[in-house]
């Protein structure tokens, strides 16, 4: 899979993302990440690429022509056709903006099967319009709230989606059983010492019944949920509490 950042701050991004599990990917060729400065495609002798807003109002707009230029140069070389189109699928371009819509992992999982992603960062008070309705075909939100600019966004999708490639993760099964990827939150982890101050392990994970494991897991699984995210419960189908009614430990 490769993914594409567009930033002013390329530094930033390839800093974060050449560490832990995705920087692992990449030096092992399971992912490709690319963070390509848009200032690098100015036109101005200074490297401007914001103006003032027209009509008035605070702060700087990034310009529309380095963006398209970085844009169009990152599309040539994935080997897109000038309408941003390979094999008969568009290249995804993602603009990060709080007006996006949220950032799901199961967006995560939709993005995890692209071949390329375009992340476009934007900075300052936003992105000339016309170039988001030129090249973007998404926009995506990782919360209610404004960042100084989208590579803190972009490296949380890279991170999120890089997880779902096959072979990333040293063991592919934590994709699958981890916090939200069933819909619920992950049920409680344990390791040694048996006993910690006085607080033991709870004595049916260490009964090597698989069975009872998995249905304890699920029960902790939903009691979590319950209690910390009950909206994660509202688009399940509920046998749930026939299930924890039917099992005790």
């Amino acid at each position: 899979m490769n993914i594409e950042i567009m930033t002013l701050f390329p530094e930033m991004v390839m800093n974060g993302v050449n560490t832990s599990i995705t920087g692992r990917a990449i030096k092992n060729g399971l992912l490709s990440v690319n963070a390509t400065n848009i200032r690098d495609f100015s036109l101005s002798k200074h490297g401007q690429v914001d103006d003032y807003p027209y009509g008035g109002g605070a702060g700087m707009v990034m310009q529309p022509e380095p963006i398209d230029r970085c844009y169009q140069s990152i599309r040539e070389r994935l080997g897109y056709d000038e309408n941003g189109y390979k094999d008969g699928k568009r290249l995804p371009c993602i603009y990060m903006s709080p007006q996006g819509r949220t950032f799901t992992q199961s967006v995560a999982k939709e993005l995890a099967n692209k071949e390329d992603i375009v992340i476009l960062c934007g900075h300052y008070e936003g992105v000339d319009q016309r170039i988001l309705d030129m090249i973007v075909t998404d926009e995506i939100s990782i919360g209610d709230y404004v960042l100084t600019g989208g590579e803190l966004a972009a490296m949380v999708i890279t991170d999120a989606v890089s997880r779902l490639v096959p072979g990333v993760l040293n063991n592919d099964d934590s994709a699958v059983y981890e916090s939200f990827h069933s819909g619920l939150l992950e049920y409680p982890q344990y390791t040694r010492p048996a006993e910690y101050k006085g607080v033991k392990v709870p004595e049916v994970i260490l009964s090597g019944d698989h069975k009872k494991v998995e249905e304890w897991r699920y029960i902790e699984s939903l009691k979590r949920t319950k209690e910390k995210r009950p909206d994660l419960l509202k688009n399940r189908e509920e046998n749930d509490n026939a299930w924890e009614g039917s099992i005790k430990y």
